[in-house]
């Protein structure tokens, strides 16, 4: 028997079913709505969707099987996914990274000890938990052979806890924060916040443990001014003051709780630079007393998982898209390039990847990109590598001979504020790497440079773009400039295209981060043959 329903009172059943409230369309699991027509029969519903509560494909599990296998016809957004939503801080994309470049059998160095090193080797080292240095030697290397490099960030602007961050105001406990970079800081209010980052706890035996730590639950908010008391913000635009207006909320301010005791103690004394409900959801988290949390570095991060949006799917929303996304790219492209000995067995350079900490202030820092740690690396890998060689520049003949990607996310031209871009190039989402030029220098790419890195595509069939800053607008720059001038490496800058750049919740193309990780795999596997085509300084 057909049943003839409406739209309304097919949706208030469907709910009713599910012990939802109507007007709900938030269920636990997928629900199928028709497309509705003004008579349809059940029996035999038409084109159909489906709408769930449940974070939207957020992981490989969920999607894209195919994306662990590495292959060449293997997407890796699903691990995209995965990566972003396990890297909420500097310090967990770091410690992810590790992760999988030992599960890659990646030796992993310390920079206080000596080196042994050996064509055909894979190898890396971490600098405070934030920054990552990662190579492959060829099997066919030899003394001068130079490297083949990408490097991008692992930081992106958020906010970061102050030292002293426990305050309280009209009967609420309030922690106060920093901004990190240069946020879009108005997009912070209104969200389910939290905190991750590091702590140093004091073990039983006397010595410090560095463990990392990330409060998965809503723990903080920064909540907007009604607009009952701010009539003109529609008119006059949102301009909160970053010192004043944007510190989040933690927990109403009781007059008695079960913390007071331990205020009044020596112990809460010593911790009473944080709020003592804060320690004490750090404490559970990591297992240990409150006492033994000695230091903190934390920031303050959104728990709305990364997934994949769009009416098709095509677009992957998330946080930290600049510069996790590039990070990963190029961290995937290393392994995968490297996995057997028969993918290094003609290679006569040194693939690298190096991951910087502080991009987003500046690079000036032990971590940063403004720091030698890669030439550092180098230098000491030519001299390992040396052996018994006598001869003279060997590192210098390597740097003239290297070549650096510096990967950083770029500006997609916005629809609704088109004319932002210069007019003959306005870079897409879903249509390659954009390539970043800047005549005063801001990006370091070059004409040569350029030419080299779209070869490497045109070979695999990968599309490019290119980028300039209008003459009438300032334009950001790049780790790229930094290490090209530190010792003279040719570098091209390049980047994913994205929008909301700096908003707490950003977008690129799904499609982009393949065509991202492949092209980062071709310039691994391809470099060598190409570069030897072209001679500039004879």
């Amino acid at each position: 028997m057909t049943v003839m329903i409406s739209r309304v009172q097919m949706q208030v059943q469907v709910l009713h079913h599910l012990h939802l409230p109507c007007g709900s369309l938030r269920p636990t699991t997928s629900v199928l709505f028709p497309r509705w027509k003004p008579s349809l029969s059940v029996s035999a519903p038409p084109c159909s969707r489906y709408f769930s509560s449940t974070p939207l494909l957020c992981s490989a599990s969920r999607h894209n099987p195919q994306s662990s296998g590495g292959g060449t016809s293997a997407s890796i957004v699903g691990d995209l996914l995965d990566y972003l939503n396990e890297s909420w801080t500097q310090f967990h994309a770091t410690a992810e990274a590790k992760r999988q470049l030992i599960a890659a059998g990646f030796h992993l160095l310390n920079e206080n000890d000596e080196w042994e090193l050996k064509p055909g080797g894979r190898y890396f080292f971490t600098r405070n938990m934030s920054c990552l240095v990662a190579f492959a030697v060829g099997e066919k290397y030899a003394v001068g052979n130079g490297f083949h490099a990408i490097a991008a960030h692992t930081d992106s602007p958020c906010l970061k806890l102050k030292p002293k961050s426990a305050s309280s105001k009209s009967g609420y406990l309030m922690v106060n924060v920093q901004t990190y970079g240069g946020g879009l800081w108005h997009t912070w209010f209104d969200r389910d916040l939290t905190v991750a980052g590091r702590v140093i706890l004091r073990s039983s035996n006397g010595s410090f443990l560095h463990k990392l730590v990330k409060v998965k639950k809503p723990l903080l908010r920064i909540p907007t001014l009604a607009i009952h008391l701010d009539r003109t913000v529609n008119k006059d635009g949102f301009k909160p003051n970053l010192e004043t207006h944007l510190i989040p909320l933690l927990a109403s301010k009781l007059e008695e709780t079960s913390l007071d005791s331990k205020e009044k103690s020596p112990a809460a004394s010593s911790k009473s630079t944080h709020h003592p409900l804060l320690m004490e959801v750090l404490s559970e988290e990591l297992s240990c007393d409150i006492d033994d949390i000695v230091g903190v570095e934390l920031n303050v991060c959104d728990t709305q998982p990364s997934c994949l949006g769009g009416g098709n799917n095509e677009f992957i929303f998330s946080g930290r898209l600049d510069n996790l996304a590039s990070s990963y790219c190029a961290l995937r492209a290393l392994i995968d390039s490297s996995k057997s000995p028969s993918d290094l067995s003609s290679e006569h350079a040194i693939r690298m990847v190096a991951l910087f900490d502080n991009e987003e202030v500046g690079s000036g820092s032990i971590q940063g990109a403004g720091a030698p740690t890669m030439f550092q690396a180098m230098r000491r890998i030519v001299s390992c590598l040396a052996e018994k060689y006598v001869g003279e520049g060997a590192f210098e003949r390597a740097i003239r001979q290297s070549f650096l990607v510096s990967a950083d996310m770029a500006h997609g031209v916005h629809p609704n504020f088109a004319d932002k871009h210069e007019e003959h190039h306005r870079p897409v989402m879903q249509k390659g790497l954009v390539i970043k030029h800047n005549a005063n220098q801001r990006y370091a790419t070059s004409g040569v440079t350029a030419f080299l890195f779209k070869e490497v595509g045109k070979m695999h069939n990968l599309p490019t773009q290119e980028f300039v800053v209008r003459n009438d607008m300032g334009c950001g720059s790049t780790i790229g400039p930094i290490l090209a001038s530190g010792v003279g490496i040719r570098t091209v800058d390049c980047g994913i295209a994205q929008l909301s750049m700096h908003s707490v919740r950003e977008i690129c193309g799904k499609d982009d981060i393949d065509f991202a990780y492949k092209h980062f795999k071709a310039f691994y596997q391809t470099f060598s043959s190409i570069d030897g085509k072209l001679k500039v300084d004879l």
